[in-house]
């Protein structure tokens, strides 16, 4: 089967849903799974998210190696040769965001970043403590850590999140040097994934109204969106991509992302997204459709 965001199907996407759904959806359990990245070389890429990023190899073919921790999949690396680069003014991904489950883990990868001589970034959330690099492809890369959810700052239903300096010393300091070259733990796990979008209107409609994530908090040209309470599970932003056409055709960047649901889960939203009249197919137990930008997803049990 033909996934959505590799067809023509991509570009004819409604800009926005006409829906209004009967009952919220219930997305319980619902978790962030493997983001697929298209690449035209994708042994150019193995040995960032191995060393950099603490991923280990769980299998590899002609065409593809996947990546992961714990035995967990969490990057695919679809190899096309003659891709063009990553589009940066462009639909597509923003960031995926590898979660790792404590400061001692998170700072072993801050120990491999130095280690690499990559140029990064990192940031306090209040939510979470994050560091931020680019893969060599292009695309963008944050492993974080969350911190306690009694922890989290509110507003009223929205989630307090803000982007202040990370205290990088004291977080080298809950591993030593030698961490950089242990992969990541078991309990590391895609934690969300950051979308460039084309218009935010049309992006929560979809999200929100037809897929039932709710809004956890907006700032100015982004949302973030979850279920269960998380503070995101998606992040959406309008910031290089307002009001663009989808990625060309043959480029390399997202293909698509995956969202975890138990069956009945994705019963349900395959019913709704067939009710809202959205373009979706499903094939083995798999959905598959694109976002309003023309975004890949798929949503498959664990």
């Amino acid at each position: 089967m033909q996934h959505p965001s590799l067809s023509s199907e991509r570009r004819l996407m409604p800009s926005s849903p006409n829906f209004e759904p009967a009952a919220p959806l219930d997305l319980t359990g619902l978790a962030m799974g493997a983001v697929h990245l298209r690449t035209r070389d994708a042994t150019r890429l193995v040995p960032f998210y191995q060393q950099v990023v603490g991923l280990t190899e769980l299998s590899r073919s002609a065409d593809r190696v996947t990546l992961g921790a714990g035995g967990r999949p969490l990057v695919v690396l679809e190899q096309h040769p003659g891709l063009g680069p990553v589009p940066q003014r462009a639909p597509g991904l923003f960031h995926l965001a590898v979660r790792v489950p404590d400061r001692a883990s998170l700072a072993a990868r801050l120990h491999a970043l130095r280690a690499s001589g990559a140029r990064f970034g990192a940031s306090d959330h209040r939510v979470s403590e994050a560091l931020y690099v680019d893969d060599p492809d292009g695309n963008g890369v944050e492993i974080y850590r969350d911190r306690p959810a009694e922890d989290w700052p509110w507003e009223g239903t929205s989630i307090a999140m803000a982007t202040e300096p990370l205290d990088l010393a004291d977080l080298a300091a809950q591993a030593p040097p030698s961490a950089a070259v242990e992969p990541a733990p078991a309990g590391t796990d895609m934690g969300h994934v950051h979308l460039k979008v084309t218009d935010l209107a049309a992006t929560r409609a979809f999200w929100g109204g037809v897929v039932g994530l709710t809004l956890m908090a907006e700032y100015p040209g982004a949302l973030f969106m979850a279920a269960d309470g998380y503070h995101h599970h998606l992040g959406l932003n309008v910031w290089q991509s307002r009001g663009t056409a989808p990625a060309p055709a043959g480029t390399s960047g997202l293909d698509r992302l995956t969202l975890h649901l138990p069956p009945e889960g994705i019963a349900a939203l395959h019913r709704r997204l067939a009710q809202a009249g959205w373009p979706v197919a499903l094939d083995d137990g798999t959905l598959c459709f694109a976002d309003p930008s023309g975004n890949g997803v798929q949503v498959a049990s664990p």
